[in-house]
C-alpha cells in the first residue's frame, strides 16, 4: 500500500524522485537520512522526521497539522544551540514499534503548508541547511533503495485516525486474533461495526437468517429498498458493506448449533449474541469445553406503564469463571411467557451493549485501562445504572 500511495499523489513522489528516504508506517509519513548539527555541533546523517497524513483514501490531502516528529538528537544550528525556527521540544512519542520520536517540532507559515513536499522540504531545508555550515558534502538525498514492507494490514485503506491521535502502538494490541460474531441481530451488527474499525486479522460472521426490514431498523447504517428485495442473507449483506474497509470479513452462512460448533475451534476470541436461550445453552458448554473464551450479551426488555424498561447484559466467560458467568447468562427454555425472551430491540439499545462488550474485550488485550477488570457488566434503563461484577482481584 505504501508505494501505491506514493505513487498517486504528487507531494509524495516528488519527495522520492528527488532523492529522499522515504516510508509510509501507519499513515505517518517518514523521512529518513536527514542531516542535521546536534548540540556538541556534531554533523549527525541519521535524522528521521515523521508527519501524520491526512488521506481521503490513497490521496493526501493539504496538511492541516504544521508540526512534525524528530528521531535523534536535538536538532541545532552550526553553534549547538537548539534551533530557534523550529523549536523542538523533548517529547518521546512512538510511532511504530520499531519507530520512536524524541523531539516535537514547529514551523508555521502564515500561509500554512501547500502539501507534504512543501512540508517536509521546510523542515529538512532548515536541518540541512545547519549542517552543511559544518559539512558542505552533507546531504539527505540518498536515492536509497527502500524495500517495502510487506502489507500486513487487514484494512482497505490505512488507519488515519490512530495515527492522527498517535495511538497506532497501542491499536497493534488488537492486531493478531480471528473473531467469531455468532448472530447478526442488532447487537451482533454493532459488534461488527466497531470490530471492523480494528486491526483484527480476520472477522468470521456466523447467521443464516435473511436481512429483513425488521433488521434494517436496529443495524448500523441505512438499508436501501434494493437492499430489502434482493433477500439477501445477513452475512452477506453485512460482508458485502464491510468488505470496504476490512479485507477480512468471513461469511458462514449457517447458524451456530451443538452440530457444527466446531467451526469455532479456530477462533481466538467468541461474541455470542443470541436470541435463544436454549441455543446458547448448548453453545455455551462447548465453548467452555473447547476452553474458549466468550462475551456473552443480552437484553431483556418490558413495557410498563406505556414506556420501555430492561436491562442490558456483558458477560465474559473464563476458564476460572465458568460458574459464576452461566449464573448471568439466559440460558432458559424459550418460553413464550418469559419476559426476558421477548424479542424486544431497540437500536440505540442494540448499539450500546455492543459498545460496551466491545469495551470490554478491548480492556482484555490491554487496549483500554482496565482497574477493576470486571467480568459483568449490566446497564439498567429506568435508573441509568451502570454495575460492574465478577470482579477479577
Amino acid at each position: 500500500m505504501s508505494s501505491i500511495l506514493v505513487d498517486r499523489n504528487k507531494d509524495l513522489k516528488r519527495l522520492r524522485d528527488e532523492g529522499y528516504s522515504i516510508e509510509i508506517h501507519g499513515a505517518h509519513l517518514v523521512l529518513r537520512d536527514i542531516p542535521y548539527v546536534n548540540e556538541r555541533r556534531e554533523v549527525k546523517h541519521d535524522g528521521v522526521l515523521v508527519s501524520s497524513l491526512e488521506l481521503n483514501g490513497e490521496i493526501a490531502n493539504r496538511p492541516t497539522d504544521h508540526t512534525v516528529r524528530f528521531a535523534g538528537d536535538c536538532p541545532c544550528t552550526s553553534e549547538g544551540v537548539p534551533i530557534e525556527a523550529i523549536r523542538p521540544l523533548a517529547e518521546v512519542t512512538q510511532i511504530t514499534n520499531r519507530l520512536t520520536t524524541q523531539f516535537t517540532c514547529s514551523s508555521k507559515p502564515v500561509e500554512g503548508y501547500a502539501d507534504y513536499y512543501h512540508k517536509m522540504k521546510t523542515y529538512v531545508g532548515i536541518m540541512w541547511g545547519w549542517a552543511s555550515k559544518i559539512d558542505p558534502d552533507a546531504t539527505p538525498l540518498k536515492y536509497r533503495v527502500i524495500v517495502p514492507e510487506e502489507d500486513n494490514s487487514p484494512f482497505v485503506y490505512l488507519d488515519t485516525a490512530s495515527a492522527r491521535a498517535e495511538i497506532n502502538v497501542i491499536t497493534q494490541k488488537l492486531a493478531a486474533e480471528k473473531i467469531a460474531i455468532v448472530g447478526l441481530g442488532g447487537t451482533g451488527s454493532y459488534i461488527l461495526d466497531l470490530l471492523s474499525k480494528t486491526p483484527i486479522k480476520e472477522i468470521h460472521l456466523f447467521d443464516d437468517d435473511k436481512f429483513s426490514s425488521h433488521n434494517a431498523f436496529r443495524a448500523p447504517g441505512a438499508a436501501s429498498i434494493d437492499d430489502l428485495h434482493k433477500q439477501m442473507l445477513k452475512v452477506e449483506y453485512f460482508k458485502a458493506i464491510y468488505d470496504r474497509l476490512h479485507k477480512n470479513v468471513v461469511a458462514h452462512e449457517e447458524r451456530i448449533s451443538e452440530e457444527n460448533i466446531e467451526l469455532l475451534r479456530s477462533m481466538d476470541f467468541i461474541f455470542l449474541c443470541l436470541d435463544s436461550g436454549v441455543s446458547r445453552k448448548a453453545i455455551v458448554a462447548k465453548l467452555e469445553e473447547l476452553n474458549k473464551e466468550f462475551l456473552d450479551v443480552g437484553m431483556g426488555l418490558q413495557e410498563r406503564n406505556g414506556s420501555l424498561s430492561g436491562i442490558l447484559r456483558v458477560t465474559t466467560s473464563q476458564p476460572d469463571n465458568r460458574e459464576t458467568a452461566r449464573g448471568y447468562m439466559s440460558l432458559g427454555n424459550d418460553d413464550p411467557d418469559d419476559e426476558y425472551d421477548r424479542n424486544i430491540q431497540i437500536a440505540d439499545l442494540n448499539a450500546l451493549n455492543a459498545t460496551l462488550a466491545v469495551i470490554k474485550w478491548k480492556k482484555m488485550r490491554g487496549f483500554y485501562a482496565d482497574r477493576k477488570r470486571e467480568r459483568q457488566t449490566a446497564f439498567t434503563i429506568p435508573g441509568n445504572l451502570l454495575t460492574s461484577d465478577d470482579l477479577l482481584p
